[in-house]
């Protein structure tokens, strides 16, 4: 498995119509990915934790959080052998099934499309499909108060990777400040030198969100 920043969510989803309205092949490949595409199918980015493993080859399951309108955070898991995303949403109601398409469908579209366009043979290109990926969001995960979604959304994805279950009791609502601070203090402790890499990851492709 492989874990990314919330860069490669912002970047992929900035760039979807770009990939969109470019012209594929006869294969139907050929399309323009976002930039630094080929890093995370590497995995040599995020430069904090990078793992140097190659998707669909070493890596089977991508989690990711999604920012929506700089109000609300989400989890995002991809797995590449069901061809299928799960999304943890820990308040439903701020994204609306018709919002929430659209903030998914460059995943659909653009992760099966890497994994044939960044094959290394056709045989393992002949292993995918261009075919989206399906996704769905689980109703029966436990709820976050309001501003507390980013960090139910890094927990959804801690727990869902080390295989424990969604409780309600270690989940409960009062419980977003404890998580808060032990979450921060195991960052410090963790990452000490993290704020070095900061600015290392996309530099040539942050300039596209400015304006």
């Amino acid at each position: 498995m492989c874990f990314l920043d919330h860069l490669f969510a912002q970047q992929w989803r900035f760039n979807f119509k770009d990939f969109k309205d470019s012209e594929p092949d006869q294969n139907g490949l050929g399309r323009r990915l976002p930039g630094g595409a080929w890093n995370y199918y590497a995995g040599t980015i995020p430069s904090f934790c990078q793992s140097n493993k190659v998707w669909g080859t070493d890596i089977d399951d991508i989690y990711a959080p999604v920012n929506f309108a700089d109000t609300h955070w989400i989890a995002m898991w991809i797995s590449i052998p069901k061809r299928h995303i799960v999304v943890f949403d820990s308040i439903c109601s701020s994204i609306s099934p018709e919002e929430l398409d659209v903030v998914m469908e460059p995943f659909l579209y653009m992760v099966p499309y890497l994994l044939v366009e960044c094959a290394s043979s056709d045989e393992q290109r002949a292993q995918y499909s261009l075919e989206p990926f399906t996704y769905e969001r689980p109703t029966n995960i436990p709820p976050a108060r309001a501003g507390d979604c980013g960090v139910y959304t890094l927990k959804y994805i801690e727990c869902h990777a080390l295989g424990i279950e969604f409780s309600k009791k270690d989940f409960a609502k009062a419980s977003g400040k404890t998580m808060r601070d032990k979450m921060a203090v195991d960052i410090f402790q963790e990452l000490p030198d993290a704020h070095e890499f900061e600015n290392k990851d996309n530099d040539a492709n942050l300039g596209a969100y400015e304006g």
